[in-house]
């Protein structure tokens, strides 16, 4: 069995505050960030709309490329994440529904 592991980018709102994570299991980490199971950032800030994700083949990729992007000026993200998500729909729902 195939081990997949994720980057993925959160926003309080379209165009609001991002979060940049990555994680080996995407449904349970975004669960945890929407729930504010654990005290951080995103709890505070109410970072929790899924809307841009990367899957890599194993976790040492995901953590590089997490890294990279957190780097990155805002409008370089703002532009990955509208690449594919436009309307900064949350992603989660395709996951839960």
């Amino acid at each position: 069995m195939e081990k997949y592991s994720y980057v993925y980018i959160l926003a309080s709102a379209p165009y609001g505050t991002l979060y940049i994570g990555s994680t080996t299991n995407l449904v349970r980490r975004v669960w945890q960030h929407r729930e504010g199971v654990v005290a951080g950032f995103t709890k505070q800030y109410n970072v929790h709309r899924l809307v841009w994700y990367e899957i890599h083949g194993d976790i040492m990729e995901a953590g590089l490329r997490e890294k990279q992007i957190k780097k990155w000026n805002r409008a370089w993200k703002v532009r990955l994440i509208e690449k594919t998500n436009l309307r900064w729909r949350d992603l989660y729902a395709d996951f839960t529904a």
